[in-house]
């Protein structure tokens, strides 16, 4: 029997990757952290790609990463922060796969990436209330997408295990 994928969802800086990793080794499933796949594939990092290209053709690759993903099983998919506000990708995701959503509070966020400079849409010096803004404007989307609901406010151990518990 295939085993269907668990996609992670949530806010850049929720622990998708780290949980993911945990997650794929206690499951034996293999982990695939959405924009690490990207830049491998396009052989260029996440911002650079949004910088020489833009935004709107980085959601192309990412479109096209989210189906070439889906068409796979057994997958732990940390999905991009911005990849579960299309309805297109959450569609694909649902195909074949759990979205998982790991919530936690945006102050938790603020902290886990005050000295980050990996995020191009957080590349500005109004960093904290870009990030806010988007945070309001992309969870309640994250919550549409999801069909399970955790705490990624724990450890990335116990985040791991409330998920084992649900799916």
């Amino acid at each position: 029997m295939k085993q269907k994928n668990i996609i992670l969802c949530g806010f850049m800086g929720c622990g998708k990757s780290t949980v993911g990793v945990l997650l794929a080794k206690k499951t034996g499933m293999a982990f695939v952290d959405l924009d690490s796949y990207i830049e491998k594939k396009y052989g260029m990092t996440v911002s650079e790609i949004f910088e020489k290209f833009g935004e709107p053709r980085f959601r192309e690759m990412e479109r096209d990463a989210a189906k070439e993903l889906s068409a796979k099983n057994g997958m732990v998919i940390a999905a991009g922060g911005g990849t579960l506000t299309f309805k297109e990708n959450v569609d694909v995701f649902r195909t074949n796969g759990r979205i998982i959503l790991l919530d936690l509070p945006v102050e938790t966020v603020a902290k886990r990436l005050e000295n980050d400079t990996t995020r191009p849409l957080l590349n500005r010096p109004d960093k904290l209330t870009a990030m806010k803004e988007l945070y309001e404007k992309r969870m309640p989307l994250y919550k549409e997408a999801a069909d399970i609901v955790v705490n990624g406010d724990d450890s990335p151990m116990q985040v791991c295990i409330e998920i084992m518990s649900v799916i």
